[in-house]
């Protein structure tokens, strides 16, 4: 679990830059430039995110169980997860309806994914892993919702549509093809 927990350290304390210290890292890309700041962040970031998932798969050979959920939670993580999908695909389609009304929908998203799977799990390493995202999404939420909005984009039905159907699409592919691929785990 050491390595699980060093990989969420360097991930999320990279992610963490604009919560705890944002006037450092405007300070870092005015130094630097924009495109090095992000190749570095992107770099460490993805050092980070596979020393965690390398960790947590470790963690899972001899996992430690704090409680054991009802399977029917399962079912709620499934749930959870469609808007958690619509979520994510909103950060990234302009214009759409979702993202001007809740200014930050991946923040949202990783919220619910964290929750749900804490729902559904019960070793130590998984509510140390989804719990650190889920608190880690908590303060970042915190912090987005006190920066000025960046302007917005009219909000278009169309493009709230495509939003919702790709986020619906996204989901499909991942609970019923990819999932058990990344995770080693099917998803019911």
């Amino acid at each position: 679990m050491t390595v699980m927990i060093l990989g969420l350290l360097i991930f999320l304390g990279v992610h963490s830059v604009r919560i705890v210290a944002d006037d450092w890292r405007s300070a870092r890309i005015a130094q630097m430039g924009e495109l090095p700041w992000k190749a570095a962040y992107s770099v460490v970031s993805i050092v980070g995110l596979a020393l965690a998932i390398w960790g947590y798969g470790q963690m899972r050979l001899s996992p430690t169980w704090v409680w054991f959920p009802p399977v029917g939670l399962r079912h709620a993580v499934s749930l959870l997860m469609i808007p958690a999908f619509i979520l994510l695909v909103a950060a990234y389609v302009p214009g759409n309806h979702l993202k001007a009304k809740l200014g930050h929908p991946m923040i949202i998203a990783v919220k619910l994914w964290a929750f749900s799977h804490l729902l559904a799990n019960g070793r130590l390493g998984d509510i140390v892993f989804f719990g650190a995202f889920l608190l880690w999404a908590v303060f970042d939420f915190r912090s987005a919702r006190r920066r000025p909005a960046p302007p917005a984009q009219a909000a278009s039905a169309a493009r709230t549509a495509i939003t919702v159907v790709a986020g619906l699409v996204a989901y499909y592919l991942f609970a019923f093809h990819l999932h058990v691929w990344v995770t080693g785990v099917p998803v019911m």
